[in-house]
């Protein structure tokens, strides 16, 4: 259902959206670059306003967020487009195939749908909600209003304006950090990596929850110098920031060989040594990076088993979590 788009500008016969930072002149009749947001008469439309290509209730961990409420559902629902152009995208049939087809929700429907299945959040995922923002703040709000938690699964590649509005009602957000490397994301994901770092570096400022997820892809970013990067800048931030790792598999246009598993543990074992809270994702047959343990005293918190999650040993005490054992504070929301 078209909706008059929020964050653009009108020059003579163009527009220029501003959601984004690629900041797209979007003449007459076309669209920018995520294919979503078009010129309509003068006016920018978004045309994916309550367009719904999935929907689904998984287990929060799946999203991935172990800090949040580990063990409880949470309902996801993704529309189509992508403001990136990664060629390995998981969810490429979804983010880069606008003829997708979708199904009309209201916001009231999606939370109507949350509160039926009893989940405490919904996660706006699948492709990149940032190009959802009208949406997202509409449904956010409703959301809110009825004690539900919202969650972004996102790539960062938002404007200031966009984001300070969108976290007024996101109480959590993963965010992915594809690469450390400036010319790596430019030239293959199509994006600028300083605007996907200063989002980071916001939403830890704010009251939302942040997780950070990095892809580790055969050939793009598996050298052991950007994962080092990633960590130092994690560190610098804060070491009790979440950061899942993932192992890639060939997908879309991109058909190099799965992430080395030997590769993926020596990242893991390293970042470890600086960062508090490190998980691993996709090793197939393994539990690597899979629990969380206190870093303090090493008491076993949260024991995972692919998906399920099963609180071991936290207390908390308003509204922080602390390690039954040594009684230390730590970084998660139960």
């Amino acid at each position: 259902m078209p909706r008059e788009a929020l964050y653009y500008e009108t020059a003579d016969t163009e527009l220029r959206c501003i959601l984004c930072p690629h900041n797209c002149i979007v003449r007459e009749g076309s669209s920018g670059i995520c294919g979503v947001r078009k010129n309509n008469n003068g006016v920018l439309v978004s045309e994916i306003y309550g367009e719904i290509t999935s929907i689904a209730v998984d287990p929060i961990e799946k999203k991935p967020l172990y800090h949040f409420f580990p063990g409880s559902s949470i309902l996801s629902a993704g529309t189509k487009g992508c403001n990136l152009k990664c060629p390995y995208c998981q969810n490429w049939n979804i983010s880069q195939n606008l003829n997708t087809k979708t199904s009309f929700l209201k916001p009231q429907d999606i939370v109507r749908i949350a509160l039926e299945h009893s989940s405490p959040s919904i996660a706006y995922t699948y492709s990149e909600p940032g190009i959802w923002s009208e949406y997202i703040l509409e449904a956010g709000a409703v959301a809110k209003e009825s004690g539900i938690n919202n969650v972004l699964v996102t790539n960062g590649f938002i404007n200031p304006k966009p984001l300070e509005d969108i976290l007024s009602v996101t109480d959590a957000m993963n965010i992915d950090l594809k690469t450390f490397n400036e010319n790596v994301f430019a030239a293959i994901h199509k994006g600028n990596l300083k605007q996907v770092l200063k989002t980071i570096e916001s939403v830890f400022g704010s009251p939302c929850h942040l997780e950070i997820t990095t892809l580790v892809v055969t050939g793009i970013n598996d050298t052991i110098q950007d994962m080092r990067d990633i960590i130092s800048f994690i560190k610098k931030l804060d070491s009790s920031i979440p950061w899942h790792i993932s192992r890639y598999f060939p997908a879309w246009k991109y058909n190099h060989p799965p992430t080395d598993s030997d590769f993926m543990t020596r990242v893991y074992e390293e970042a470890s040594q600086s960062l508090k809270f490190v998980y691993c994702g996709n090793l197939r047959g393994s539990n690597i990076g899979s629990d969380t343990f206190c870093p303090s005293c090493g008491n076993l918190l949260v024991k995972r088993s692919g998906f399920s999650s099963e609180i071991k040993s936290l207390y908390r005490t308003g509204e922080k979590a602390f390690c039954r054992k040594c009684k230390t504070q730590v970084n998660i929301l139960i």
